[in-house]
């Protein structure tokens, strides 16, 4: 008699941690953000779906979403989320490098997040998540940043 053994079954992948953003309250004025993300790496396929998930819950259905080239050293043109995907653009110049552009087609909804560079400490991290947050923040993605004393921008990731 012989036994066939049959190879392992692949384990899924690890789930994405949730991801780690705060909003402004629904109604208060947006200003140039309308909050921030801290994702906890430059891998954007890794970090986008924990992302829309949470923010589809908030906003409804996230259909697409812009980041500056400098931030990201690698920019997929889709990610899947789990129940859809998202088509990813990028801009150079005509987007803040610390912004993230979200659009929602069927409400109508554009909203942007102060993305909070991974590799920053998490005290200053948790205090730029919150001043974007605040209702009557006004203040750019990079303007918000600049106010981080710890952060210095760096050389463009390499790809």
């Amino acid at each position: 008699m012989t036994t066939t053994v049959a190879p392992p079954l692949d384990p899924e992948p690890p789930a994405p941690p949730d991801a780690r953003i705060s909003l402004k309250p629904a109604g208060s004025h947006p200003g140039m953000v309308n909050g921030a993300w801290w994702p906890r790496s430059r891998d954007l396929a890794r970090e986008l779906p924990p992302l829309i998930a949470e923010l589809d819950k908030v906003w409804g259905k996230v259909d697409r979403a812009t980041v500056n080239v400098n931030m990201w050293p690698d920019i997929p043109r889709r990610v899947r989320t789990g129940t859809h995907v998202v088509r990813v653009g990028w801009f150079d110049a005509e987007q803040d490098r610390h912004d993230i552009c979200l659009l929602a087609y069927r409400r109508g909804g554009r909203w942007d997040l102060l993305v909070v560079p991974p590799e920053l400490d998490p005290d200053t991290a948790a205090r730029l998540m919150a001043a974007a947050a605040e209702s009557g923040n006004v203040q750019s993605a990079s303007a918000l940043l600049a106010t981080a004393p710890t952060f210095q921008p760096g050389p463009t990731p390499a790809p």
